[in-house]
């Protein structure tokens, strides 16, 4: 497993949300970024808790962090398992009073809790080996290499990442 990081959400050709992660060890411009697509609502909520952004009423995943603490539970890592057929697979682990609990959830969902709970997240070797891509941004030279990672995100399709 590769710790990550929340690197960004962007858009694709077609204006579908994609959500970056990066190992937390690599500077931008060096190894990979997994790229995950994701729908609106996810990535909105993945930049609110990302970017500490006030909201007036909690969101679906600030509700399910206020369960946990209701609950005594705590989300103590996540983790994106694996990729079939174009998918990604991911698992919560929680923390309870009756033990350690793991439950399936989506990268997306996974992601957005993580990031108000601060449970670190965690990408498996073969799924950042399949489906990362090289991380073009750099600091030097910046607009180029950030037109050449948009002409990437343009052109590549979901399917791209099917086994």
């Amino acid at each position: 497993m590769v710790q990550v990081r929340v690197a960004g959400v962007a858009l694709d050709a077609s204006g579908q949300h994609v959500l970056l992660l990066k190992p937390v060890d690599q500077i931008p411009g060096d190894g990979l970024v997994l790229p995950i697509w994701i729908g609106q609502l996810e990535a909105t909520s993945i930049l609110v808790a990302v970017e500490n952004a006030d909201v007036p009423r909690p969101l679906a995943h600030d509700l399910m962090g206020l369960i946990l603490t209701a609950l005594d539970a705590v989300a103590t890592k996540v983790e994106v398992t694996r990729i079939e057929d174009g998918t990604f697979y991911a698992e919560i682990t929680l923390s309870t009073a009756l033990g350690d609990r793991i439950v399936d959830a989506r990268p997306s969902d996974a992601v957005a809790l993580a990031s108000r709970v601060g449970a670190p997240i965690w990408v498996a070797d073969a799924v950042l080996t399949e489906a990362g891509v090289p991380d073009v941004l750099t600091e030097t030279d910046a607009a180029e290499r950030l037109d050449e990672f948009k002409r990437f995100l343009d052109e590549v399709e979901p399917e791209d990442f099917e086994s």
